[in-house]
């Protein structure tokens, strides 16, 4: 059913899941885990010239421990699990769903910022272009708070 799914990643604590996701999927289908970490260009391309460098080697160093993370879950479930790498510059949404396009991707996992109350149909604005324009479905998991009675771990 799945032979390649890409999780894109940024390290944050909304991801983890959406990490823990991709790769029991690809445990249970035997498939390749494609984790990507997307650069954001504008962040660093909005900053003040004197701070620039220094943000842009921050945002490679953390997107290098983003995708260690990915590949630590993937060992720490499944020791035959294959998980390739690769980081992409640009806006991060439609790096995403262009990389999907270019491996062939089965699946796209993201996660998602939970929104209550008047956002609630709001699930962040990379994650809704992702399921807006990519071509292939696209899978988002909400983080659970530790108290959330449907938290289940991996």
């Amino acid at each position: 059913m799945f032979d390649r799914i890409v999780v894109a990643t940024d390290g944050s604590d909304s991801v983890g899941r959406a990490v823990d996701v991709a790769v029991d999927l690809a445990a249970r289908f035997d498939a390749t885990v494609h984790a990507l970490y997307v650069l954001d260009t504008g962040e660093v391309e909005s900053s003040p010239d004197e701070v620039r460098e220094d943000l842009r080697d921050a945002l490679d160093d953390h997107g290098e421990n983003a995708l260690a993370a990915v590949v630590e879950t993937g060992e720490t479930r499944d020791d035959d699990l294959e998980v390739a790498t690769d980081v992409r510059e640009g806006r991060p949404a439609r790096e995403v769903v262009s990389y999907a396009d270019e491996i062939d991707a089965d699946l796209v996992v993201t996660g998602t910022r939970g929104r209550h109350g008047e956002n609630r149909f709001l699930i962040g604005s990379v994650a809704e272009n992702v399921v807006r324009t990519c071509k292939v479905p696209v899978l988002t998991v909400r983080r659970l708070t530790d108290e959330d009675p449907r938290r289940v771990t991996f």
